[in-house]
């Protein structure tokens, strides 16, 4: 009799491990699908942030792209700053005001080689 009653205690006890046992893969496989769908918002917000960089990365190439024209009309106003300066820099006063215009013109396009 007192084996029957320590087998049935033995099987209570284990009852309540499987119980807990069954409880933490219950919790497991909660904390599996939650790490799942973290996962699939991380992979979204990763998708996000690529499609932004490639876009900064556009945007910067366009940007680049424009300096380096402005910079190259500026080579051209340059050369024709330098002509026309000649021309008009001992004739009056306006003359030597646009020969000094023209002169900045000629030292923003000395600036801007350094973008291009």
């Amino acid at each position: 009799m007192i084996e029957l009653r320590a087998s049935l205690s033995r099987i209570e006890e284990l009852k309540g491990r499987i119980k807990e046992l069954e409880d933490a893969l219950q919790n497991s496989e909660l904390r599996v699908e939650l790490l799942k769908r973290q996962n699939e918002q991380c992979q979204e917000q990763l998708h996000h942030f690529q499609i932004q960089i490639r876009y900064r990365d556009y945007i910067m190439g366009e940007a680049v792209t424009q300096v380096w024209e402005v910079a190259d009309h500026l080579q051209t106003l340059a050369a024709q700053a330098d002509v026309l300066s000649l021309k008009y820099e001992s004739e009056s006063s306006r003359g030597r005001e646009l020969a000094w215009l023209l002169k900045r013109v000629k030292a923003l396009s000395i600036n801007a080689k350094s973008y291009m």
